[in-house]
């Protein structure tokens, strides 16, 4: 996967300029959804999120996913996504239950994270002894609830299952070391979304 560095290069301009896309088609739409996602920050993921309505008690939501960074000891998290979703509220829109159907696609480059964990057949610990660097496209339901705590601000909650293909370059090391695998697939099943967001209404 050389060509992924290149693309997260190129992926800091062509990112800000797919929201900025979705902005100035957006602006002529009603009840205009901001929002940013607490958990994703929590790796210090940058992220942004849009949602409008579609429907009566439908609306989608879009959501970017940024991280460029290389820590200490080259430890990494670095990934590029977008997750779609359509949702159905039961009440009304923007306020109370929600299911969502979402999908997810992205590039990624992971090494030296400790996660010594497995899930479903996935081995996250591996991630601490080899870096992995791919893309991967999925799809998940999710369920989750939204609070109006004033005219401009909500906050929601949600999470979300699925399954995701993955297909990576596996190397030894998290810095140069010898490559072990290319583009081995692999079956994700597992969460798929988690969610605490802080939201603005325009």
């Amino acid at each position: 996967m050389k060509g992924s560095f290149l693309i997260f290069d190129i992926g800091k301009k062509y990112i800000l300029l797919g929201v900025l896309l979705v902005f100035s088609t957006l602006l002529s739409a009603q009840n205009i959804m901001l929002k940013t996602n607490a958990v994703y920050w929590a790796s210090l993921t940058t992220n942004i999120g849009i949602e409008l309505p579609i429907g009566e008690k439908f609306t989608t939501d879009w959501h970017f996913l940024f991280n460029p960074w290389t820590f200490s000891d080259n430890k990494k998290t670095k990934i590029m996504a977008v997750q779609p979703e359509l949702r159905y509220w039961f009440c009304e829109e923007f306020n109370g239950h929600f299911l969502g159907a979402h999908l997810v696609g992205g590039i990624y480059n992971m090494g030296n994270v400790n996660a010594n964990f497995k899930l479903f057949g996935t081995d996250f610990g591996s991630l601490k002894d080899y870096r992995y660097e791919g893309w991967m496209a999925g799809i998940g339901l999710g369920y989750g609830y939204q609070w109006i705590l004033s005219r401009h601000w909500s906050f929601e909650a949600e999470l979300g299952l699925g399954y995701i293909y993955t297909r990576a370059d596996k190397f030894t090391c998290v810095t140069c070391g010898k490559q072990m695998e290319e583009s081995k697939p692999h079956h994700y099943i597992g969460p798929t979304k988690a969610a605490l967001s802080i939201i603005f209404a325009f």
